[in-house]
């Protein structure tokens, strides 16, 4: 592989597209524990234009970024250049083929009325997150845009793809899983919080300031996993919830692994980063293998 295909495949961010795609599989995984017949086309087709969506919305962040902010380690200016003629070519040609596979899927009548929404919807937030003016990114939102983008929209999509229709159900799940998803992003801004200071990078964390953030983390994870616990009171299946709670324990070690830099301990980052991305990713994992099982 080239120089120049790693670092597109960095900066397209595989890790929010892994995320996309498993919580997209959650969304159809819903769909068929419901009792819904599974159409393979719709599933398929709709999993690709999530994850060009999402490749799509990393590209373009790094288009827009700024000058002062460099793509990669000791570039020239005609590198940077290049780079950026790169990230607009792939970026274009990801979201045409998104719309690509939206025909295809409105051929096969696999779009309803609430597919088309969230579709609309999806690229609507992918537009706001990374072009200017709006430029959610760049503005202190970026990480509740992604998190929406990841934990809501993606599942829906997976849903209603199956189900002509949105279901409460999927609305239960996504909500835990967009306050863990938050708490995972917000948990990543505090290891570059020196370089954002230095490119003037406007993270959620920037923008609250770290000692209103490190409270914001906490209850954003607690409150997922009461949330997920008060899901049986809603009529779910408890079997269905309790895997999430495996990584429960994990969940703490980020909340305390958090609180004891805010008090002054020594960082620990490459420990926070790998368990705040373990929390979110195996919490989905673990939904999605539930709800597919049963």
């Amino acid at each position: 592989m080239t120089p120049r295909f790693l670092t597109l495949l960095r900066l397209s961010r595989p890790l929010n597209l892994t995320f996309a795609a498993l919580t997209y599989v959650l969304g159809a995984g819903i769909a068929r524990y419901l009792g819904i017949p599974h159409s393979p086309l719709a599933f398929w087709l709709g999993l690709a234009v999530t994850a060009l969506l999402q490749v799509g919305m990393g590209l373009l962040a790094e288009a827009f970024r700024p000058l002062a902010d460099a793509l990669e380690e000791g570039e020239t200016r005609s590198r940077r250049l290049a780079l950026k003629n790169a990230l607009w070519l792939t970026a274009l040609a990801a979201l045409s083929l998104a719309a690509v596979m939206a025909w295809m899927l409105a051929r096969a009548n696999a779009l309803s009325a609430a597919a088309w929404l969230f579709l609309t919807l999806s690229l609507a937030l992918v537009l706001a997150y990374a072009v200017p003016p709006l430029r959610l990114l760049n503005a202190g939102f970026g990480e509740l845009a992604l998190a929406v983008q990841i934990s809501m929209f993606a599942p829906a999509l997976g849903f209603v793809l199956q189900n002509g229709s949105y279901h409460r159900l999927a609305a239960l799940i996504s909500f835990p899983l967009t306050l863990l998803a938050l708490a995972c992003f917000v948990a990543l801004d505090f290891p570059t919080y020196a370089a954002d200071q230095k490119y003037d990078r406007c993270t959620l964390v920037r923008r609250m300031g770290w000692e209103r953030a490190v409270p914001l983390h906490h209850g954003l994870v607690l409150g997922a996993y009461l949330l997920l616990a008060a899901l049986p009171l809603g009529g779910m299946a408890g079997g269905l919830i309790w895997p999430a709670f495996l990584t429960f324990p994990f969940a703490l070690l980020q909340i305390y692994t958090l609180r004891s830099v805010a008090v002054g301990a020594k960082p620990n980052w490459k420990l926070l980063t790998v368990d705040a991305l373990a929390v979110f990713g195996l919490c989905a994992y673990l939904l999605t293998f539930a709800f597919w099982l049963r």
